[in-house]
């Protein structure tokens, strides 16, 4: 595997121009002063309450995720080029969810499998034909990016879903400016705290048509037993709007109501976060609680939006991914302004025999695997790891995609023996609205704590870092 690139210190081992006063600030701190620094933040989140659980196992106790109190740090033309590139791919995403749900001239013109659509599990038939509010299913989106040097910035994975992790971009801001004021005042760094307003005014300029002059937006939870209800309370409470669950709400009419001490009260949008499977018991699951029964015959009618639209994970399949540059040449007539890691289809033999064959050097992943499970690093992996996934590979070739392990850029982390190079990747969220887009600067960076590791979820020991971009 090719040599990390460091952004601190460039591929010479000089100081990067962003990094400069960083540089200076790490050279004159003590060792200790940043491990009670470390300490504190740690404190501070056990006192706010961020914690997170991982599903699957046996105890499931909620966790702290390690913050790293040294700061990742983009330059504002590293930002435009990353800005210009998420908002192009966000709006090819929009049109190619809009093309599936209606015409399917990307179908048509066999650029996209039909079976890769049609029978995936997470495509939904009752959205065919179906008018979403303003033509946007993807309201909010969170794009994974990495990056392998100074110029390149690859597009890791595409979340169109329900993006996680915004809540910690927020606090982690909160808490430098907080412990390391002395060092923000050394930098002219770009805000993110105007990410819920940012967020709130995305929502409510999607409400539908009906809807009164100041919609009314809920947040939609599954309830304190899920592993993001921290973030959900979080943001319903920094958005000013009702944090609630299934129960709390009714459809009477083709209308939502939400229950309330001074009786129903209309909704207009829902941002949701309960997955669509488990969103209306008549139309879905008849098993789900977490839902509202009707909820999707109030879409249907036109009488309120949800947000995310229903059956967006279309977009965010690996497989699907793999077409992205042809889909965004196809529906917008540029080239992407950010790369496509290099993918095999295993569904296609050609591919399948390469992968076969290289399975020490590549990245394997399933198609609808999230959160670093389920896949290979070869380089990494012991033989038994190999056979195993090279026998997974034969039974089902289509459930995977395979990908060079690619040398992610590493950033200076406070770690037990000091400040060390860990490796990084970047989720940041772009907010599309009836108006426009809106990407705040920065966004959610993860890093991989332990030495040598690829793996930056939270779920496979990750912690995450501040993002600063710099102001011109």
């Amino acid at each position: 595997m090719a040599v990390a690139f460091d952004e601190m210190k460039g591929t010479d081992g000089e100081i990067r121009p962003a990094y400069s006063e960083l540089a200076n600030w790490l050279n004159g701190v003590r060792p200790d002063v940043l491990e009670y620094r470390r300490k504190e933040a740690e404190l501070l989140f056990r006192r706010i309450g961020i914690t997170f659980a991982v599903y699957g196992e046996a105890d499931a106790q909620e966790r702290l995720i390690p913050f790293d109190v040294i700061p990742r740090i983009l330059s504002a033309l590293e930002w435009e080029t990353l800005s210009k590139g998420l908002e192009q791919r966000v709006k090819a995403i929009n049109a190619y969810l809009r093309d599936i749900y209606g015409r399917r001239e990307i179908l048509k013109a066999g650029i996209v499998p039909e079976d890769l659509v049609f029978q995936n599990p997470v495509f939904r038939p009752e959205m065919n034909g179906q008018k979403v509010p303003h033509d946007v299913y993807v309201h909010i989106a969170g794009i994974d990016i990495v990056r392998v040097d100074a110029d390149t910035f690859y597009v890791l994975e595409d979340n169109a879903r329900t993006p996680s992790g915004v809540s910690y971009m927020l606090e982690n801001r909160e808490i430098m400016m907080r412990l390391f004021p002395e060092l923000f005042s050394r930098h002219s760094v770009a805000p993110v705290e105007n990410y819920p307003d940012e967020l709130l005014a995305t929502l409510k300029s999607l409400a539908p048509d009906s809807a009164p002059g100041d919609p009314n937006v809920v947040l939609l939870t599954p309830g304190v037993y899920n592993s993001a209800y921290y973030e959900h309370s979080f943001l319903a409470d920094k958005l000013g709007i009702d944090l609630v669950e299934g129960r709390d709400l009714f459809v009477k009419a083709g209308i939502v109501y939400m229950r309330t001490t001074q009786g129903p009260k209309r909704v207009d949008v829902i941002y949701r976060r309960v997955d669509d499977d488990y969103l209306d018991p008549l139309m879905f699951r008849p098993d789900s609680a977490l839902g509202v029964a009707g909820i999707m015959s109030a879409y249907q009618a036109g009488n309120v939006t949800l947000s995310n639209a229903v059956g967006t994970g279309i977009a965010d399949d690996k497989a699907i991914y793999s077409y992205m540059p042809e889909i965004l040449k196809f529906y917008l007539g540029e080239e992407p302004i950010l790369k496509n890691v290099p993918t095999w289809r295993c569904r296609e033999p050609e591919h399948l025999a390469y992968v076969l064959d290289h399975l020490e050097e590549l990245v394997v992943k399933e198609v609808h695997g999230s959160g670093g499970y389920g896949m290979l690093i070869g380089p990494m992996a012991d033989k038994a790891q190999v056979a195993a996934f090279r026998a997974k590979l034969k039974l089902d070739p289509k459930g995977f995609i395979a990908q060079p392990t690619l040398a992610l850029s590493t950033c200076p982390t406070c770690v037990e023996a000091g400040v060390a190079p860990r490796h990084v990747d970047l989720r940041p969220f772009v907010l599309t609205g009836r108006d426009r887009i809106r990407i705040v600067p920065g966004g959610l960076t993860r890093v991989a704590m332990k030495e040598g590791s690829l793996v930056v979820n939270s779920s496979q020991g990750g912690g995450t870092k501040d993002t600063w971009v710099l102001g011109k």
